[in-house]
């Protein structure tokens, strides 16, 4: 793989993952060529690459970012719970003192961040990832990674609710505990309790949204 393909697939999965390109946009060849200062060819074999994946999706003869369904949301959701849980399991075992230090750190540093969704999003994302690390299995890291690049086809993230980043931030909270505790079983308990209230406050901004949607018809 040439440095100028690996490089487009990056960008155009950053773009993604960060919300510039959201669920049914259309990605367009030349557009992304001249967006990232690169030739069409290793545009297309990147977005061949993503459609490979199904992070992308054909709608006619034009490709576009792909959706998840209410099913496959929930499909991913069992997935990350158990993998998420496993991680935290194994950061309470083999962290370092370091690492416990860091993560405690992000969870008084995005105190700062409540008042922005889409800041806390990507706070979150790096609180989650830094857990991964932490757990110091690289097959574990690697299937969170595919996990999480599927997250990104979510049109929304649970941090929009009202009141929601204050819950996960104390929930954050509760797993860096476990962890500097070094309680596997508890640490586990409490990163599956909060994929699970992450969940299930999606589920009501989507069932408002549908709400919504059926009164305007």
């Amino acid at each position: 793989m040439t440095v100028q393909q690996k490089d487009a697939y990056s960008l155009i999965l950053n773009a993604i993952d960060i919300g510039d390109f959201i669920p049914g946009d259309k990605l367009v060849e030349s557009d992304l060529a001249e967006r990232f200062g690169l030739s069409r060819t290793p545009v297309r074999e990147a977005l061949q690459r993503l459609e490979t994946q199904s992070l992308l999706s054909r709608d006619g003869r034009s490709l576009v970012v792909a959706s998840l369904d209410p099913s496959q949301i929930a499909e991913l959701y069992v997935v990350r719970t158990e993998l998420e849980g496993l991680a935290a399991e194994l950061a309470a075992r083999r962290a370092s003192n370091e690492e416990v230090v860091v993560l405690r750190d992000m969870v008084t540093e995005d105190k700062a961040l409540v008042d922005d969704p889409m800041a806390m999003s990507r706070a979150n994302r790096r609180f989650h990832q830094q857990i991964h690390i932490a757990s110091h299995n690289r097959f574990l890291i690697r299937q969170l990674n595919l996990v999480h690049r599927s997250m990104a086809l979510l049109a929304t993230t649970s941090l929009k609710a009202t009141g929601r980043p204050v819950k996960a931030l104390n929930e954050h909270d509760l797993i860096v505990n476990a962890i500097e505790n070094r309680d596997p079983k508890a640490a586990g308990k409490a990163l599956r309790q909060h994929i699970s209230q992450s969940f299930i406050t999606r589920l009501k901004l989507d069932a408002e949204v549908n709400k919504v949607s059926s009164l305007l018809e």
